[in-house]
């Protein structure tokens, strides 16, 4: 009776799943999925549509060969960012995946299918640590925005050139009743130049030269305006969703919107401090040899907010006491103004990291 019983009971339990590991290589049309076992063995190479329906079809085809934890793509930020926030909304862990390195890629070949399965085995060997963003909150509106903002100032900051160019050129007349004008009454006048009423006995030159004028003024004016929109915009969204980044001294709204963009809307992808250090580019590099034993700056990492946390720390150089205090300290010490610069940044980074994402403690006993 007893074997009897346990033979039932063994029959129907439901049969334990393997676990699988996915790996993606994306495009603008098609992404190419592989599925290898735990051992590295290929379970299956297949091509999807880049949609909303290939992507469910992806995971389907995926699931049938095991159970899927964890997946590496490639290009989460790109062609890939649709696909990378359906798997995590699907409970499926997200790893940015680099491309395979040269020498491998001569070794190897280069085909979408063996870059997929690149891209399994590197999250399988633990080589591809790096956990995605999820890019489903007020943080992506952040980086849209910002996108927006930068492709302004750029766009802004080449029309101005190309109007003081224009000026250089222009008729003497015109160039002297413009040069003591300061930019913004500059670009005000410049915009009434060549308007219906203002005489038509000009020569073509200067009928040119009103009009390029105009049309340039005018642009700088657009763009100005579309710059203080978005700059408005940036500001409530950290106001609303992270106003603890405004409290320190030398953390504006710019810097903290940048900040935020590099920690993504999941900042507990990022596991401790020294992780996100290592992502600003601000974690000491070892570069020893020998009996020389030293640290190196770190040329990795995302320069964005590398550039945020030097202007964080050069605002506080010039105005918090705390800051210049212990600089002087470090200097008495022997240290190079590079390697105190280096060192500020890193408190810098990790002040940033405690703000966002809070160490959680043990209540007490």
């Amino acid at each position: 009776m007893t074997t009897r019983q346990r033979s039932t009971s063994s029959s129907t339990d439901p049969p334990v799943r393997r676990e699988v590991v996915l790996g993606v290589d994306t495009h603008g049309e098609v992404h190419v999925a592989a599925v290898i076992s735990p051992l590295g063995k290929i379970l299956g190479t297949e091509s999807f549509p880049a949609t909303a329906a290939g992507y469910r079809q992806l995971l389907v085809w995926a699931r049938k060969r095991g159970t899927v934890r964890r997946a590496g793509v490639e290009g989460t930020g790109t062609f890939g960012a649709g696909l990378s926030r359906y798997l995590l909304a699907q409970q499926v862990e997200v790893y940015e995946v680099n491309r395979p390195d040269r020498s491998a890629r001569r070794l190897l070949g280069k085909s979408d299918p063996l870059d997929a399965q690149a891209a399994a085995r590197a999250v399988l060997s633990g080589r591809a640590r790096a956990r995605a963003k999820s890019g489903d909150g007020p943080v992506h509106s952040a980086r849209l925005f910002k996108l927006a903002k930068d492709s302004a100032v750029k766009a802004r900051t080449q029309a101005i050139n190309q109007l003081k160019a224009v000026l250089v050129i222009a008729d003497p007349a015109l160039r002297e009743r413009l040069s003591s004008l300061g930019n913004r009454e500059l670009f005000r006048t410049c915009a009434r130049l060549g308007l219906p009423g203002g005489g038509g006995d000009e020569d073509a030159v200067t009928q040119a030269t009103h009009l390029t004028l105009r049309m340039l003024a005018e642009r700088v004016e657009q763009l100005t305006g579309q710059i203080d929109e978005l700059n408005q915009r940036l500001t409530r969204l950290v106001e609303r969703h992270a106003p603890q980044l405004l409290v320190p001294v030398g953390i504006g709204p710019d810097s903290a919107v940048t900040l935020l963009i590099t920690m993504g809307d999941n900042p507990e992808r990022l596991n401790t401090e020294a992780s996100f250090a290592a992502l600003c580019g601000v974690s000491p590099i070892e570069y020893s040899s020998g009996r020389r034993r030293t640290r190196r700056l770190n040329h990795g990492g995302d320069r964005q907010a590398n550039a945020a946390l030097h202007r964080i720390v050069f605002t506080r150089l010039r105005h918090d006491p705390r800051t210049q205090a212990y600089y002087e300290r470090r200097t008495q010490e022997g240290k190079t103004r590079r390697e105190i610069i280096r060192c500020l940044k890193r408190y810098a980074a990790r002040e940033v990291f405690n703000l966002v994402r809070p160490v959680s403690r043990a209540p007490a006993l």
